[in-house]
């Protein structure tokens, strides 16, 4: 089975999503043998590369001190889903940054065709993003990130150092919009069947299960 899913590192329901669909993967026995691989999707790719901590109500609120009350509460649901999967949220920490460096630097690492090395670095800037509350445009953070999930630190600091990938990341994100995806997380099972957001991990499970079936009745 392949496996192609639309995300950004800057989006809760993103890491939300992948991780109920890796769990299910692993649920139904096929996480090891089915290639996964994780397209660019930039919520927001005119996002500054400074921003300051606490500022990630923003986008809930549009600077609307009325709203704030209601997207606390917004926020305070999302950190119990991702409670529930086992991760641990610190939105009012969330520095809100450009994601085009981190995309780039994920690219990187699926060119070493390393499954378990791209899943740690993917793991690790969603960490530094969503719990750390550190900035994933600071390249020193990135370069941190990088060489924790087992990179190389000169390869990182030269790639950083470069525009490498900024066409392929742009790139993902003209196939999503050829193809109709219209936010993320978007899962695309063996390039025929689309599960849209952070569905149940229930879904996800059923889901493989039918492409499981069709796969061996063909």
């Amino acid at each position: 089975m392949e496996i192609k899913y639309w995300s950004d590192i800057a989006c809760p329901f993103c890491y939300i999503g992948s991780t109920r669909m890796k769990r299910a993967m692993k649920e139904v026995g096929i996480y090891d043998d089915t290639k996964l691989e994780l397209k660019s999707f930039q919520l927001n790719p005119m996002e500054p590369k400074t921003a300051k901590s606490g500022e990630y109500i923003n986008h809930f609120t549009g600077g609307k001190k009325e709203l704030e009350a209601q997207a606390k509460k917004q926020m305070d649901y999302i950190t119990q889903m991702a409670t529930e999967e086992g991760l641990e949220f610190h939105l009012d920490k969330v520095v809100p940054t450009n994601t085009m460096d981190a995309h780039r630097l994920i690219k990187l690492a699926e060119e070493k065709d390393d499954r378990d090395l791209t899943e740690k670095l993917i793991s690790r800037l969603y960490k530094v993003y969503f719990t750390d509350g550190e900035s994933i445009a600071d390249f020193d953070v990135l370069t941190k990130a990088a060489t924790e999930a087992g990179m190389d630190e000169a390869e990182v600091e030269q790639l950083l150092n470069s525009s490498k990938y900024q066409k392929e990341v742009i790139a993902d994100e003209i196939e999503a919009q050829q193809s109709g995806v219209q936010g993320a997380p978007f899962f695309v099972l063996n390039n025929k069947y689309g599960i849209s957001g952070a569905q149940s991990y229930e879904v996800f499970v059923k889901a493989l299960k039918q492409v499981m079936e069709e796969e061996q009745a063909s």
